[in-house]
């Protein structure tokens, strides 16, 4: 039915294919551009009507029925409705357009993205109860020219400025009007159309204001599952995103986002659906995406350190697949943010188990982490200090009694093998280090206490304590 529709609309636009038509339509958009520049050089709001008047003249003879493809059921394959309607526009008429949409003020076309949004939505609900019915056909055929003109323009909007679409995301995200299942195909063409501008205004669009929407009902998934599909399939897909999640500036995928995306792609055995394989083959992309970043920036830091709360909680859920999924998660934020061990810390007692779980694939896998737990002397200590914090909860846990005692048993004894592991990892500085742990302390323990306890610190991690006592005396005398 749906390439009836298109061949037919092929046809309505095949008047304007003469190259009359392209003419009068460049030398048309030429003279707006210089003219209303001039004219309304401060009020581009009005160029922008003007151009969609300009479109309802020019599309007045157009026909076509796009209303009908956000309203059929099923719905249409994106993929099939994605290009309409510039596919049929001429390219001199669509470059033309574009290039003078893109002297535009951002925030004017942020405005209206809106404003063609609540057009078209109102239009589709006057449509589906019936009011461009019966006595209105003068109206009817009026509002068909507007709507063509408005869908049109809003159409090389978003994919000539995709960034107008990001910045109204929140408003179509929490204002009541915007949501609503009758209003999510026309969302999710205008973010499949600034996706053919800008992949990751694509992706950064789906996973806030899509994303948390999956669990509605099965015809929303597969339209939602449709538009990341679609992006991921870009041949640039990886390299677009991947860098687009490095640069400093919002998350494509935030930490929010990330864990829905976990708990779809690893749900338990007997809440599988269709649709979970559809998941798990984007996935390891969208997880590469959302894992991105500049490594020790203040960003990123914060990033890891909201993972590492989540996928704490879901180790401990007692879901299988997911916990395994979550715990290697949990390991790479303590790998990449160290500081997440102060965070495991206050988080211990209220995830016992998924800590048992990180704990013991960290020993398992320890060779696969360690050079980066222990790449720096701060990095040791820090780690040393929260396995011995944890070593200490385990041993009052266990002392106090409860029906987790081997559990925090368990915890302990990874606790010890992995002090013991951070202990021989750094003999090394018993040699090229121990020069600068000395000079250190001659510089600051007669000064600083502070100081002198940070130092002890760390000379206990690396089993040096012999020679702090040495230096301690000597520095006093």
């Amino acid at each position: 039915m749906l390439k009836t529709k298109t061949i037919s609309y092929n046809h309505v636009l095949s008047s304007m294919s003469s190259s009359t038509t392209f003419l009068y339509i460049a030398s048309y958009l030429i003279f707006v551009y210089f003219c209303f520049q001039k004219s309304y050089a401060y009020e581009p709001e009005v160029q922008l009507l003007r151009f969609i008047e300009y479109l309802e003249r020019t599309l007045s003879a157009v026909q076509f029925p796009w209303a009908n493809m956000f309203k059929e059921s099923p719905l249409p394959k994106l993929i099939d409705v994605i290009d309409v309607p510039l596919s049929q526009i001429p390219d001199p008429v669509y470059k033309t357009s574009v290039d003078w949409i893109n002297h535009l003020p951002l925030m004017t076309l942020c405005g209206f993205v809106l404003w063609a949004f609540n057009h078209i939505l109102t239009y589709l609900a006057a449509a589906q109860l019936g009011h461009t019915k019966g006595g209105e056909k003068g109206a009817q055929h009026t509002s068909s020219k507007s709507r063509v003109a408005i869908f049109v323009a809003l159409a090389m909007v978003l994919r000539n400025r995709p960034n107008a679409l990001a910045i109204v995301l929140p408003t179509l995200r929490e204002k009541r009007k915007y949501q609503g299942h009758d209003k999510l195909p026309i969302t999710v063409w205008m973010m499949a159309q600034a996706s053919q501008g800008d992949l990751s205004v694509g992706l950064y669009s789906w996973s806030r204001n899509l994303l948390p929407l999956v669990g509605s009902n099965p015809q929303s998934r597969d339209l939602i599952l449709q538009l990341v599909e679609k992006i991921l399939s870009n041949q640039n897909a990886r390299t677009i995103l991947v860098d687009g999640a490095v640069e400093e500036g919002p998350r494509l995928i935030p930490p929010l986002s990330f864990e829905i995306l976990l708990r779809l792609t690893f749900p338990a055995s007997s809440a599988r659906v269709k649709a979970t394989e559809r998941f798990e083959a984007i996935y390891p992309l969208l997880k590469e995406v959302a894992l991105a970043g500049a490594s020790g920036s203040k960003l990123m830091k914060q990033v890891t350190e909201q993972i590492f709360t989540f996928s704490l909680k879901l180790a401990g859920e007692g879901n299988p697949v997911l916990a395994k999924e979550a715990t290697a998660i949990a390991i790479w934020s303590v790998t990449e943010n160290v500081d997440c061990c102060r965070l495991w810390e206050n988080l211990y007692e209220e995830n016992e188990e998924a800590s048992v779980a990180v704990l013991k694939k960290l020993v398992d896998e320890w060779k696969d982490h360690s050079l980066k737990l222990s790449s720096s002397p701060s990095d040791t200590l820090t780690l040393s200090g929260t396995m011995e914090s944890l070593r200490l909860k385990n041993e009052k846990a266990i002392t106090e009694g409860g029906a987790n005692g081997s559990l925090y048993k368990e915890a302990g004894k990874s606790c010890r093998v992995i002090s013991g592991r951070l202990s021989r990892g750094s003999g090394c500085l018993k040699g090229t280090s121990i020069t600068v742990v000395v000079l250190a302390a001659a510089v600051v323990l007669s000064s600083n206490l502070e100081a002198t306890s940070v130092l002890k610190k760390l000379v206990d991690s690396v089993d040096l304590h012999l020679y702090f006592n040495a230096i301690i005396t000597a520095l006093k005398n």
